[in-house]
């Protein structure tokens, strides 16, 4: 079979490059150019920012096959993992975590911080969730119109949730909010990023060290008390999962509350069934069905091959990167009746907004519930709630390594 597959060996110029731009009157969908490339040649090589040139992987099937393939390596400290950007690459270097580590250590580093992220622990934050959504609804009614949805409801939420289960003082929230959103920045200077992970480096290793001294119920004394004091960890290893669990225990999911809010006030049709359902049922499906349909990791699951890998009619090599697509994937027609459509009544759960296999997201039970909680409330609390100017004007992150918003006027 092997004889009858391609390699691409030829010289890389006049290959598309990567990233794609939105189109702009389109905010919510892909780049046009990626449903081109679905549509007709589903593998293809891109050209990045350095010059390189990985494999693009497009179709739904394709991505769940590559992300569970033991071959394909997660190790952004590899030759050939294709890094977003020089200050992607400085970043893994600086911040190298589970999340890039393959087994043996990325099991064994993810184990370490589950606990917290599984759906028992998780649902038994719901009223806690809860109590934190309806009081900053009541903040913002009290408020000002036009008001900012994003610093009113999508950033401190998920800001005061992950700051409560790693045990991080909220008032330093601006401190932490404000480096993070230099991690997520696409085109930062490498020396910006390595200055934003050393700051919260400092922050979180004197963080640590009081843990120590005086432990409470949260992860950060978890991981002091039963991992480092017990050589499972050090507390360097401690200090770097810390930044991780931070980072992104914020910055994905506000970036989802603020854009799947925008995509329901852009459909007061699913909107009307959101707000007038009391059903959880309807609840999680429309959770899942913006997952999927805006999929705000919007860059690629990024991979290496660690070996020859024959897929699709073409043979990945060894050493060449891999950027599965999973914004075009979850509109890939071959699994999705009509996937340009937002329909919170279809099954989509199967979306890989959260990526698939043994790297997919450690904390999407705790995503899920904080995006069950805020769309299950803010429609009833607010039932006229309504987009201040036209969607098209709002300050998308079409710059960011996460898709979102800036910030977003409403009214009521």
């Amino acid at each position: 079979m092997a004889d009858t597959l391609t390699s691409f060996d030829e010289n890389p110029h006049g290959l598309v490059d990567f990233p794609m731009a939105k189109e702009q009157t389109c905010p919510f969908d892909p780049p046009p150019a990626l449903k081109r490339i679905q549509d007709e040649q589903p593998l293809t090589r891109v050209r990045l920012w350095d010059g390189s040139s990985p494999w693009l992987v497009t179709r739904f099937e394709d991505v769940r096959t590559l992300l569970s393939d033991a071959r394909v390596s997660s190790n952004a400290l590899g030759d050939g993992f294709p890094h977003f950007n020089a200050a992607g690459k400085a970043r893994f270097q600086s911040n190298h975590t589970f999340v890039n580590m393959d087994a043996p250590e990325h099991p064994r580093m993810r184990k370490m911080v589950t606990r917290p992220f599984m759906v028992k622990r998780v649902e038994a934050l719901r009223p806690q969730i809860q109590a934190m959504t309806n009081e900053l609804i009541d903040e913002m009614l009290a408020g000002p119109k036009p008001a900012d949805f994003i610093e009113a409801l999508a950033l401190p939420l998920p800001s005061l949730v992950i700051s409560e289960l790693l045990g991080v003082p909220y008032q330093d929230h601006k401190f932490f909010q404000d480096q993070s959103a230099v991690l997520a920045e696409r085109d930062a200077a490498p020396e910006k990023v390595v200055a934003a992970i050393d700051a919260l480096r400092d922050y979180l290793g004197q963080l640590i060290q009081a843990k120590r001294k005086s432990p409470q119920q949260d992860l950060l004394s978890e991981l002091v008390t039963e991992r480092v004091d017990n050589d499972e960890l050090t507390d360097q290893d401690a200090v770097e999962l810390s930044i991780l669990l931070l980072a992104a225990g914020h910055e994905t999911t506000a970036n989802m509350i603020g854009l799947g809010t925008l995509a329901l006030l852009q459909h007061p049709d699913q909107l009307a069934l959101v707000r007038e359902t009391d059903d959880p049922a309807v609840v999680s499906k429309t959770v899942e069905e913006l997952l999927r349909w805006l999929t705000i990791p919007h860059l690629g699951r990024r991979r290496v091959a660690a070996e020859d890998i024959e897929i699709g009619g073409v043979v990945i090599r060894a050493g060449e990167g891999i950027i599965c697509a999973a914004d075009i994937a979850n509109r890939d027609p071959a699994e999705f009746e009509n996937p340009d459509a937002l329909d919170i009544t279809r099954d989509a759960r199967k979306h890989v907004a959260f990526g698939f296999g043994v790297h997919q997201c450690l904390g999407q039970p705790l995503a899920r519930v904080e995006l069950q909680v805020v769309w299950s409330t803010l429609f009833k609390r607010v039932p006229t709630l309504a987009l201040s100017g036209d969607f098209r004007d709002l300050p998308y992150k079409h710059d960011a390594l996460i898709y979102g918003l800036y910030d977003m006027p409403v009214t009521w």
